[in-house]
């Protein structure tokens, strides 16, 4: 199974030229570092809502995306989601760098040049330990544009997805005046998730006030 950033990563990816949606970098690493914690959460190491961020188990998971913020956490307690999303989120470029080579790696991309394409033309992934699953931007889209009940790692998704502005980069505004709704209503489905979606928010309306000019 793939880790979140590695789904981030791939649903930013332009099928027909190779390139990433236009996002501005912070949020692609405000992305991938939601998804880091998102699973140290599912892999039991961290819980947290909207106040807090606690350390349940500091075993390595013996993934290099995850464990060098498990080992901060552990050493580093008593801080909130949105503390661990910035401090994550500094290392954003290596970790987009990393999940580009694993992605490579599993083959499910190949590189020419600055651009990485679909080894499967037909976007899907290859059977991984022994599971085979249908690709992110196929499953996502279903769930926006459809009735079924997502899964629990789609909502996720859903959440960094629309935290993050994503879906501003990879639908069309008609699109989504469409899903509006949709998104609102999965993503209460998850607790957790909606903790890092609002820490992720706050973070992105800090910055964003300190850009404003002052006015005197």
């Amino acid at each position: 199974m793939l880790r979140f950033a590695e789904e981030i990563t791939l649903l930013l990816l332009n099928d027909d030229d190779g390139r990433f949606a236009r996002i501005s970098d912070s949020s692609f690493d405000y992305a991938v570092a939601g998804g880091v914690l998102m699973d140290l959460a599912l892999d039991n190491r961290i819980d947290t809502d909207l106040d807090s961020l606690m350390l349940i188990n500091s075993t390595p998971t013996r993934d290099s995306l995850l464990d060098e913020t498990l080992a901060e956490i552990a050493s580093n307690e008593g801080h909130d989601a949105r503390y661990w999303i910035e401090r994550t989120a500094l290392r954003g470029p290596q970790l987009r760098d990393e999940c580009l080579r694993r992605l490579v790696e599993k083959g499910i991309l190949e590189q020419a040049d600055d651009r990485f394409m679909w080894v499967f033309k037909s976007r899907r992934y290859p059977t991984i330990d022994g599971e085979a699953q249908r690709e992110v931007k196929l499953r996502i889209m279903e769930v926006l544009f459809g009735d079924e009940i997502p899964d629990p790692r789609d909502i996720v998704i859903i959440n960094l997805a629309d935290a993050c502005g994503i879906f501003r980069s990879i639908l069309t505004t008609e699109e989504i005046e469409r899903v509006a709704p949709r998104i609102e209503q999965v993503k209460r489905l998850d607790l957790i998730g909606q903790a890092m979606t609002q820490a992720i928010q706050d973070i992105e309306v800090t910055i964003a006030s300190s850009l404003q000019p002052h006015m005197y």
